[in-house]
């Protein structure tokens, strides 16, 4: 005899309901698992808060791109106007004094906590085997986050800006073979003015950034993959499985026949 099974709760109903979007999502994408495993995968016990100059100077990184984004919706690329809007940005946008203020020192944190980042890496010799890749790309995320404050300065286009600029350019000028066309495709032709502002906005807001967070996600992926180091004070190697102390470690099995001892027989 067939016995009816109890209706669902109305609490499962609503929690299947919820979960809905997202069963849906990972079906069809496997984003949810990816995230899980990004979120609650496995690190070293001895971590510390070392460990977390990445995290912040991403953190850094996002506010720069989300207020630079907020500017470029009043911002002017142009040497008549280019000054006015960021008059009008900071005098009359409302709360665009707080925006353009975490933008223009935000870049200066980004650039700090960077260099802390890769300090930290450096230290704990994080760069060594298997990761030389990612120091490779953190290297190249460096030169790309100063290019972009050097990019960004030339915007607001008052005295300041200019020079700085001009003495910018010039010193690229000076490197051998490829300086003085380097100089000549960042002015936009002999002298700076309107091409080279147009240039440099270019730059600044589609080309860096495009390549800066490309970067970035080859970057935590390798991060990853290949685990987090453990400090160089650890017991354990770094960036090895961490065995907690009440577990015992069990030998490691190199081969899938015993040795044979010498002189003996084989069992």
């Amino acid at each position: 005899m067939a016995v009816a099974r109890p209706p669902r709760s109305r609490r499962k109903q609503m929690e299947a309901i919820a979960l809905y979007p997202l069963d849906w999502l990972e079906e069809r994408s496997g984003l949810v698992g990816a995230v899980k495993y990004f979120l609650f995968r496995k690190v070293p016990g001895d971590t510390n808060w070392f460990q977390t100059l990445g995290s912040a100077t991403l953190t850094a990184f996002l506010v720069q791109a989300i207020t630079g984004v907020i500017l470029a919706m009043y911002y002017t690329p142009d040497p008549n106007s280019a000054y006015e809007s960021i008059k009008h940005i900071t005098n009359d946008v409302t709360l665009g004094w707080l925006v353009r203020g975490m933008h223009r020192w935000g870049a200066s944190v980004f650039i700090i906590l960077m260099f802390f980042h890769m300090a930290r890496v450096f230290l704990f010799g994080a760069y060594k085997y298997p990761r030389e890749l990612n120091w490779i790309i953190g290297v190249l995320l460096l030169v790309l986050g100063m290019l972009e404050g050097f990019t960004g300065y030339l915007l607001p286009w008052d005295q300041t800006a200019y020079w700085a600029t001009v003495v910018g350019i010039n010193l690229n000028g000076t490197g051998p073979i490829i300086g003085p066309f380097l100089s000549s495709v960042l002015r936009g032709g002999s002298e700076i003015g309107p091409d080279t502002l147009a240039r440099f906005y270019s730059i600044h807001m589609l080309v860096l950034p495009a390549a800066i967070m490309g970067l970035i996600g080859l970057h935590l992926y390798l991060v990853i993959r290949l685990g987090v180091t453990s400090p160089p004070w650890s017991k354990k190697a770094a960036g090895a499985p961490w065995i907690e102390e009440d577990e015992p470690e069990q030998p490691a099995r190199k081969g899938l026949v015993e040795p044979t001892p010498r002189g003996g027989a084989a069992k």
